[in-house]
């Protein structure tokens, strides 16, 4: 028995037992018109599946919620099409119903709450409408061209505990907007009895309502880069640094949806167009403001403006001295949260008036090293970890500054950016910067975050879960640990888990970073899901044009999409590209693949991505090495030839002159005209393997052949990194 966490959509034909009674050939006749020209299609369009169809209904499944409103919604709008002019008596309609929830597979059916929660919701829609479940509502609301209704909480047939439910309103004009639930009465006894108080509260809601957002709703934020108005432009980190805390400290609100740095970051310098913004991002307020610094000084404006109304729902300016520039940000934080009608429970406040360091000058330092973080040159990332560096001993306390030397150091141990700072170091430094900031601060989400990434990689499947679920726990509203979540669910194994996670990221963060979007892409691909792979990594490409490795995925995901050739240009683009940087030179080949990946934690789940690779013309090995198997040396025939001897010879493509040094006991040196690694070398069945820190500490192995031809005999041995064809000297 399996079980997943999916989007279910359940129809029914209004009036069925009496159109079948009155003209049973014409109803059949009309349904099947209805299901080959309108339902099938936009189902298939919205890439769902049709789990069952009865006489008077149907079931789909669906792995996005988006998806399958958008198809229910579709369908009504041109049901209501295709009934103009026949009477009312004929006309076929649907109810409707969307629930995301967790279901029991069993073969080709599926079973649970979370199918009988959606047939309950169609049959409370009315005739030609749609209802859908809080759960679905949380995943839908802004992203698709419908409005919503609240119908509070319902008790439906044979489901235990109360459901929220929402009415889709298709009128276009209605689009986007979201009416809340009306107030529900009580007993007549109740009502009677506190007539006078409702009034009153009434009254008092009423006066109100049109300063704040409704409670039912969640409110979701953007917080604009504030404009350095200092005259020197030198200071802009200093303004984004102001911005980038007012983020983090309204992310710590359990209540608030706010949206990520990378994205907001975006319209730094641009003109404020509120239309723009709430479309782009998917949110109702926006923050606004200025900073000027001068000397000791700070003078900061910020402004809270509905993007509905026009209207500021909060405005003020501080004068204050640069000591006071944290009291300033939690003051700041308070107010918006405040206005937004969002109460911060006591952690939360005790979290958000904390200041991240006494000391200015180390706070200086870490928004310095922030802003070259950001640049993601070389030279500013390693500026960016000695700026850490900095700010930890101006500060041992500074936990944020741990932190984000922990977040840096994992990046470059992922991207293998060994000409920034050797893998091995970086491996270290992130686990040690985590850990530091955990001692420090044990509420920090973005250690956990870093902790559980490395865990994954070295498969530790139950402690990375464990921190994954904390750092979520921690940092529900922070875009970076969703995303690190979803990566460790991903090769965790756990893919329902890291779809949610990855929506909640692009929900946070629409502009999220290339090496996040290819996260995203490959949890896309794992579930099957070829349009939202593609999409997301043709994003990605565009956001990185020299990405190699983003090119080959998406080459993968057009296989998967039946688009063989614009797969087998991506790989030849994505070959190209990462041909030109050494780090990436592992990314050329199938084995190269199933290397880089070999930390998932259930391999059959890579299979897909290898045939779909191999579909696209992705060699087998690099350079598109191929040799005779006849030719082929097993264990102890390497052993016997390389042990104790040194290589000499030269590197495929280019024929750069190579040597490797391999003591008897293993120990080896490989040096190029450029590089000179240190490895340890043994023979493991058929295959010559090197280890060392690098690769994440992972073995590569290969064949060795004997090679006959025109520049004489020799042997060739290739791994997912290198082809070397040498000759041995004693």
């Amino acid at each position: 028995m399996d079980r997943r966490l999916t989007a279910i959509l359940a129809a029914d034909v209004v009036g069925y037992s009496r159109l079948m009674g009155e003209d049973e050939v014409g109803t059949l006749e009309g349904l099947k018109s209805c299901r080959r020209e309108l339902i099938d299609p936009e189902i298939t369009k919205h890439h769902g599946r049709m789990i069952k169809l009865m006489g008077d209904g149907a079931l789909v499944e669906f792995a996005s919620v988006v998806d399958a409103v958008q198809c229910a919604a579709v369908i009504q709008r041109r049901m209501a099409d295709r009934n103009k002019g026949t009477a009312e008596a004929r006309q076929i309609r649907f109810r409707i119903g969307v629930n995301l929830g967790d279901i029991i597979v069993e073969g080709e059916d599926i079973y649970g709450d979370g199918v009988n929660i959606a047939a309950r919701l169609q049959a409370i829609a009315e005739p030609g409408g749609i209802c859908i479940s809080g759960t679905a509502f949380d995943h839908a609301a802004h992203k698709v061209d419908v409005g919503f209704a609240g119908l509070g909480e319902q008790r439906l047939k044979n489901i235990a505990d109360p459901i929220r439910v929402y009415r889709v309103l298709l009128d276009p004009g209605q689009s986007g907007k979201i009416v809340a639930a009306p107030h529900r009465p009580g007993s007549w006894i109740m009502i009677l009895a506190g007539i006078a108080a409702v009034l009153l509260i009434g009254l008092v809601v009423g006066i109100f309502a049109w300063q704040r957002p409704s409670a039912l709703q969640r409110p979701s934020v953007a917080v604009l880069p504030f404009a350095n108005l200092s005259g020197d432009p030198s200071q802009d980190y200093f303004a984004d640094g102001i911005t980038e805390d007012l983020i983090t400290d309204l992310a710590k609100l359990s209540g608030l949806d706010v949206i990520a740095r990378n994205s907001v970051f975006a319209y730094k310098g641009k003109p404020l167009v509120l239309a723009d913004v709430g479309r782009d991002l998917g949110v109702r307020f926006v923050v606004d403001g200025s900073v000027r610094r001068t000397g000791d000084q700070i003078r900061l404006n910020a402004q809270l403006i509905d993007i509905a109304t026009g209207d500021n729902l909060w405005a003020d300016r501080f004068d204050r001295g640069i000591a006071e520039v944290f009291a300033v940000q939690d003051e700041m934080g308070r107010e918006i949260a405040k206005a937004l009608g969002v109460q911060a429970s006591a952690a939360e406040s005790e979290r958000m008036a904390r200041p991240p360091t006494a000391n200015l000058e180390a706070y200086d330092t870490y928004l310095r090293a922030e802003r070259e973080a950001r640049t993601g040159r070389g030279d500013g990332l390693r500026e960016a970890l000695a700026l850490y560096e900095k700010a930890q001993k101006l500060d041992p306390a500074f936990a944020e500054a741990f932190a984000a030397d922990a977040r840096l150091s994992v990046y470059l141990w992922r991207t293998a950016s060994d000409d920034i700072i050797q893998s091995a170091l970086a491996r270290k430094r992130a686990y040690e910067k985590a850990s530091r900031a955990l001692e420090l601060d044990s509420e920090f989400s973005s250690p956990y975050a870093v902790l559980g990434i490395m865990q994954v990689m070295d498969r530790r499947y139950e402690d990375a879960i464990t921190s994954a679920e904390r750092a979520v726990a921690l940092g529900s509203g922070d875009a970076a640990t969703q995303i690190a979540v979803g990566y460790i669910q991903l090769f965790a194994g756990n893919h329902n888990e890291a779809a949610l996670a990855v929506e909640t990221a692009l929900k946070l963060d629409p502009n999220l970073a290339p090496i996040d979007r290819e996260v995203v892409g490959v949890v896309f691909l794992l579930l099957g899901d070829t349009r939202k792979a593609v999409e997301t990594l043709e994003r990605a490409r565009n956001d990185a044009p020299e990405a190699g490795s983003l090119r080959i995925l998406l080459a993968a995901a057009y296989a998967r999409a039946g688009r063989s050739e614009d797969a087998k240009a991506a790989i030849a683009d994505g070959l190209r590209l990462v041909a030109r940087t050494e780090s990436l030179a592992r990314l050329r080949s199938l084995e190269a693949f199933r290397n880089h990946y070999a930390h998932l934690r259930n391999a059959e789940d890579l299979a897909p991505i290898i045939d779909a690779l191999r579909q696209a013309g992705l060699p087998e090995w690099p350079f598109g090495f191929t040799a005779d198997e006849q030719n082929r040396l097993n264990g102890a025939e390497i052993a016997s030839l390389v042990v104790g001897k040194t290589l000499k010879g030269n590197l495929e493509p280019d024929g750069l002159p190579a040597i490797m040094r391999i003591e008897q006991d293993g120990t080896a040196v490989f040096r190029t005209m450029t590089r000179m690694i240190t490895v340890r070398v043994y023979v493991d069945r058929d295959l010559l393997c090197e280890q060392s820190e690098n690769m994440f500490g992972r073995p590569i192995c290969g064949p060795v052949y004997r090679r006959r031809d025109a520049a004489g005999n020799g042997y060739s041995y290739v791994n997912i990194g290198m082809v070397f064809h040498f000759v041995t000297v004693n």
